[in-house]
């Protein structure tokens, strides 16, 4: 197996590292309620996928409601 002759600087390799980036996911609008969903994916907001009520939402309790 091949081995370096020299150790490789800290900035040389640091260099290498500069495109190990997160990126930012891809966001769409949900035609049906406007909120940002992910791209092929069904809205958690509102169930929908495709223009078709894929997914039935419980709507979330309050506060007040709940105690």
């Amino acid at each position: 197996m091949a081995l370096p002759k020299r150790k490789h600087s800290k900035a040389r390799r640091d260099k290498s590292r500069t495109h190990w980036k997160l990126s930012v996911p891809s966001t769409t609008t949900c035609p049906q309620c406007a909120q940002p969903v992910l791209p092929h994916r069904v809205c958690a907001h509102c169930g929908y996928y495709r223009g078709r009520q894929v997914m039935v939402v419980a709507a979330k309790k309050k506060k007040d409601e709940a105690s």
